[in-house]
């Protein structure tokens, strides 16, 4: 474990629904959870019920909640999470968005709905271990502060991927890591754990798809824990990765780059 390191703005006002505290007991209220995981989700209908049905299995013993952000997914994915939210496994917030707006924004808007004293955010497209998750609230556990999923400490790795996708994220990560001073060796991590409050604070920026490094920026002082996986390529919906995307990624390291320089004077 080392030392490193709200505004949400949506398109409109999102639309909730929740499901029950239990398929038994319809009408009863669901007891505060201890952790809340976060799934933003677009065009994830194959996946999502195996995504939730592993949580499920690995949450025993942990009070989970899970909060889907949908963004208006084209093949239903949203009709998926309302069904599942009112028979599924686990109690279910769904927050329904009007169209695309950037995976790190859904995270701010899902952490608005959650209500655990920790939060893991992770992808739906299985591409993230739910059997990670328990090592994750661990690491908070014992102390840390944030804990990240890394692909780039000993025993963690980013399986199949071409030569030109893994120099492309190494050039990211490198260039987020000196830019902004991180110690943490993969702080474009998608998979993450960690307390509330931190999550829940005002003045995130929320641009692009990469949230972590946001937080770690603005969290220099905070406690991290990196636990080592293996990234699998999604194995269902598609790919989020767009120009766009690369660009509101610079935005944000430019606009982090700028508070670190003011923030050292």
């Amino acid at each position: 474990m080392s030392n490193r390191a709200p505004g949400y703005q949506g398109m409109r006002a999102p639309r909730e629904t929740t499901g029950p505290a239990s398929k038994s007991d319809p009408g009863s209220r669901i007891p505060d959870p201890a952790l809340s995981v976060i799934v933003p989700t677009y065009n994830e209908r194959d996946s999502l019920p195996r995504l939730v049905s592993g949580l499920a299995e690995v949450g025993r013993g942990l009070a989970v909640e899970v909060i889907i952000v949908d963004d208006a997914s084209p093949d239903g994915t949203g009709l998926v999470a309302d069904e599942m939210a009112k028979s599924g496994p686990l109690p279910m917030t769904v927050v329904h968005r009007s169209g695309k707006a950037g995976l790190a924004s859904a995270v701010l808007a899902g952490a608005a709905a959650a209500r655990g004293r920790v939060v893991t955010v992770m992808d739906a497209d299985l591409s993230h271990p739910p059997e990670l998750v328990p090592s994750l609230v661990e690491a908070i556990r014992r102390g840390a502060d944030i804990s990240v999923a890394s692909r780039y400490v000993p025993g963690g790795g980013v399986g199949q991927w071409p030569w030109s996708r893994r120099l492309v994220s190494r050039i990211a990560t490198l260039t987020a890591r000196i830019g902004l001073g991180l110690q943490v060796r993969d702080p474009l991590s998608g998979f993450f754990t960690v307390r509330r409050e931190i999550l829940t604070e005002r003045g995130y920026l929320g641009l692009g798809y990469k949230l972590l490094v946001e937080i770690l920026a603005r969290h220099p002082q905070a406690r991290v824990a990196e636990i080592p996986y293996r990234f699998v390529d999604r194995q269902a919906g598609h790919s989020k990765l767009k120009t766009g995307e690369i660009w509101a990624f610079l935005k944000l390291l430019a606009h982090l780059k700028v508070a670190r320089i003011h923030r050292l004077r």
